[in-house]
């Protein structure tokens, strides 16, 4: 199955540095693969010349003259630079040319340009941003992950149905159980917007286990493959696993790099920790997903390194492989239809 990406080049804190080299890696891993990048066709020329001949049926450049700053508003950017590298990335999907774009850029630009650009799919009233944690059991989804501050129930209705259908598209689980994110598993517990969300999960066809606690996100006793919050929640908690992951990691290099006994220690204890931090590394669950729109749109960290943007590469091209856009529209649709006739 050929497929085609766009790749937002000149997006994030390092730009061509990182989006070439893992470009080209991904080329070169997947025959089927065919990317466009998107930027300034000068300095994209002079870092792929030998690449371009190497490549030439699967590699091509589409110029951008301008570039979306990681600082820069994203109402600025969507009216101002209607020819930077992510608004064009963008456009190759609205327009058929490519079947995902991958950037690194602004997270607030990219959502409002991707929502501008290619619509929302029909019942959906938001985009949600969806990504996966490492967890005891292997890995866990989540979503909001903070494209949507404040949230109705009815909108954490619709991420879990979005959610839902994805993990069972890309993990290939027939009925993924589904939780809801609260301050408990009691159901007196959590505030109104949870508690009607509840309701409305309890009633519908998902597979709904009930509330979980944000332990759950990586080493809770309820297994789950999806859990729900609001883009708040989301992100606070995605931000706290990451800086107490970064923490784990400081502190275990400090502990056996104080003398020689304990380099000696990690010098026998090397490949545990290997192992671990492989299972940890941040930079193998890059790239977040927004659900909702109408094409797909894959956002990696702005400050990935080679390692991490082929990650969200690699996600992009799974989810057209399993054909996510179209699964995702269709199940909206037939929930609405039963929600209408019940």
């Amino acid at each position: 199955m050929s497929l085609t990406i766009s790749i937002d080049a000149m997006g994030g804190d390092y730009g061509p540095e990182v989006t070439i080299p893992a470009s080209l890696d991904c080329l070169k891993n997947n025959p089927d693969l065919k990317l466009i990048l998107v930027g300034d066709e000068t300095v994209l020329k002079q870092q792929l010349a030998q690449a371009l001949i190497t490549y030439q049926d699967r590699l091509t450049i589409q110029h951008a003259s301008q570039r979306v700053e990681m600082d820069e508003s994203p109402a600025k950017a969507l009216k101002n630079k209607k020819d930077s590298s992510m608004r064009v990335a963008i456009n190759l999907v609205h327009d058929g040319r490519a079947d995902a774009c991958v950037s690194a850029g602004n997270t607030g630009a990219l959502m409002a340009t991707a929502r501008f650009v290619l619509k929302m799919i029909p019942g959906i009233d938001r985009p949600a941003i969806i990504s996966t944690l490492p967890s005891i059991n292997g890995h866990t989804h989540m979503l909001d992950l903070g494209a949507n501050v404040d949230c109705t129930a009815e909108h954490l209705f619709q991420f879990a149905v979005m959610g839902a259908e994805l993990v069972k598209a890309v993990e290939n689980i027939d009925n993924p159980r589904v939780g809801l994110l609260n301050i408990g598993e009691e159901d007196m517990k959590g505030n109104e917007q949870v508690k009607a969300a509840a309701k409305l999960l309890e009633n519908s066809s998902l597979n709904y286990i009930g509330y979980v606690e944000g332990n759950s996100l990586n080493a809770g006793h309820i297994q789950v493959d999806l859990i729900v919050a609001d883009g708040f929640v989301g992100n606070v908690a995605l931000k706290a696993i990451e800086g107490a992951a970064k923490m784990i990691g400081t502190a275990l290099k400090e502990a056996f790099g104080k003398n020689i006994v304990t380099k000696l220690a990690g010098l026998l204890a090397y490949p545990v920790l290997k192992s671990f931090k492989k299972r940890i590394d941040p930079r193998l669950y890059n790239g977040a997903s927004f659900l909702g729109l109408r094409g797909l749109v894959i956002k990696s960290h702005g400050g990935a390194d080679v390692l991490a943007f082929k990650t969200a590469i690699h996600l992009a091209e799974i989810e057209v492989k399993k054909d996510v856009i179209r699964k995702i529209s269709e199940q909206v649709e037939r929930t609405l239809a039963l929600r209408e006739n019940a």
